[in-house]
């Protein structure tokens, strides 16, 4: 089987492509966030130790429900669980020590090799928002969404320098039959940008279709060598893993794939209201979802995943950006980190129904706290609105701009030579100013972080170019984007060959929209 990776690789590097480049928009994507900056840790020793030790027990007397998986649960006995039904007790122990298998970092290659990204140690990936069924933006307001919306957002996501990965479902096209829609989503993501992505787990037949497309893409040598999708398993909480989730964890599994292991926490009604009883339910559902990956493949590359909200109490709607759902996401980072494995948290959450300041605050909160708890692969970083079910244009490139700010905290402080600037302040002395020494001359244009978005301008300019708020700025910045996109390149027979591996997928099967 020919490999078409490395013609892809060199074409990418050559200087053709170079100077393609100098006579078109420049389109920039920043490395992903390396951090010189310390994790916050909330968890003292003896509480870690409790909490991994009542994981322990909850496994043990508890156990996880294995649902219409009679592979799974034959896996399970195998491996020396106690299996009652579909209700899995895991030994003491027994689960952390096949966890030890799964590498703790990976690398996610891309089809443009200069933006493949590495997860995990002290690295953070942003990637967009996943999985909701509206959209929303200043023109048409809040409505279900399409293919076209979705490959609007796959050409901002590529548009964003900040954004490091192109996503999964970053809106859901009700527009497309449920059972193809997957084959377009891919077929974007594929075509439209050359950033990593995501693959479909709404079936595992559907799992199997993304490692297959990634074979033309990449080569199935390469596929099979190489990590090129990484892919949300959600864990339906408390303790229940189903069929379709575990049934595309073992696809990817199988084939090298990384998977996400993330229970889907609201906390009050799918765990304890307890920060500490939500941080031992989290860490016992990733225990037995990461053994169970490793039970399929040792090595297979996995995310210890906690997504997790609060709820009010008064309307029962989940909430984002308060303190508890920080306290998990700080603890989950340090349970993680002692079982060395990649950290997935964070991201744009709000519950506004538009971006706002609610959102904005929300926001503001969520961002930090991901950077702060040591989280690698960040999803929903841009774009989300509305507890998740709406994802914003506005607000995917104003999250996308404050992504920036993200990378310019994770630097830390340098003091090297430059950093401490003593030449400057020798220079300036007492009553002096600094816009004209050489030390700013020779740094201005790398020394601070600037906004693509945000208006600084003095009053008067701001009010002769019509007053407009960030929602303004933003909608011009999505028509900005969109107006400069350039559809990356791609090898023609490529192409062709992943357009003909979907129309006949799609020939294959009746329309379903359930």
């Amino acid at each position: 089987m020919t490999d078409a990776a490395p013609r892809r690789r060199s074409r990418g590097g050559g200087g053709a492509a170079r100077r393609a480049e100098r006579t078109s928009v420049h389109i920039e994507t920043a490395r992903y966030i390396e951090r010189n900056i310390p994790n916050f840790e909330v968890l003292n020793e003896e509480a870690l130790q409790i909490i991994e030790a009542n994981a322990e027990i909850i496994l043990e007397e508890v156990g996880v429900n294995f649902v219409d998986n009679p592979g799974a649960l034959q896996r399970w006995r195998d491996a020396g669980a106690d299996v009652q039904g579909e209700r899995v007790r895991i030994p003491r122990g027994l689960a952390r020590k096949l966890c030890e298998t799964a590498p703790s970092q990976f690398t996610q290659h891309a089809r443009n090799p200069e933006k493949s990204v590495v997860i995990g140690g002290k690295n953070l990936v942003l990637a967009p928002v996943y999985g909701p069924p509206f959209v929303r933006d200043a023109n048409g307001g809040r409505r279900y969404a399409t293919l076209e919306d979705f490959q609007k957002f796959v050409k901002l996501g590529y548009m964003s320098k900040w954004l490091h990965h192109s996503g999964g479902t970053v809106c859901e096209p009700t527009d497309v039959p449920v059972n193809k829609r997957h084959l377009d989503m891919l077929m974007a993501h594929m075509e439209l940008s050359d950033k990593p992505f995501m693959g479909s787990v709404t079936e595992p037949s559907r799992a199997q279709d993304s490692v297959d497309m990634c074979g033309v893409l990449f080569g199935k040598d390469f596929v099979q060598d190489n990590t090129v999708l990484t892919s949300l398993i959600n864990i339906n909480s408390p303790l229940t893993f189903d069929d379709v989730m575990m049934g595309s964890l073992e696809v990817y599994a199988r084939n090298n794939q990384a998977c996400i292991i993330s229970p889907f926490i609201v906390g009050g009604a799918m765990a304890p209201v307890s920060v500490a009883g939500t941080l031992t339910q989290v860490l016992a559902e990733v225990l037995a979802g990461v053994a169970y990956s490793q039970l399929i493949r040792a090595g297979a590359p996995v995310i210890f995943g906690a997504f997790v909200s609060s709820i009010d109490m008064n309307s029962g709607a989940p909430t984002f950006g308060t303190p508890e759902a920080s306290l998990v996401t700080y603890g989950a980072g340090q349970l993680a980190r002692r079982l060395n494995l990649p950290f997935r948290s964070a991201g744009s959450f709000c519950g506004s129904k538009l971006p706002d300041a609610q959102a904005a605050y929300e926001t503001a909160n969520s961002l930090n706290m991901g950077l702060m708890s040591g989280v690698n692969f960040m999803l929903h970083s841009c774009g989300w609105l509305e507890g998740g079910l709406v994802a914003d244009f506005e607000k995917f490139v104003m999250d996308a701009d404050q992504l920036g700010a993200l990378h310019g905290l994770a630097k830390g402080i340098t003091v090297d030579e430059t950093g401490q600037a003593m030449d400057a302040i020798r220079e300036v002395g007492p009553g002096g100013h600094y816009l004209g020494c050489a030390h700013t001359q020779a740094n201005f244009k790398t020394a601070f972080w600037k906004s693509d978005l945000l208006d600084y301008k003095p009053f008067e300019t701001w009010e002769e170019e019509g007053a407009r708020d960030t929602y303004k700025l933003a909608t011009s910045r999505v028509d900005h984007l969109m107006a400069n996109y350039k559809q990356p390149e791609m090898d023609p027979a490529i192409r062709e060959s992943l357009l003909a591996f979907v129309a006949e997928k799609k020939a294959s099967m009746p329309d379903a929209f359930m």
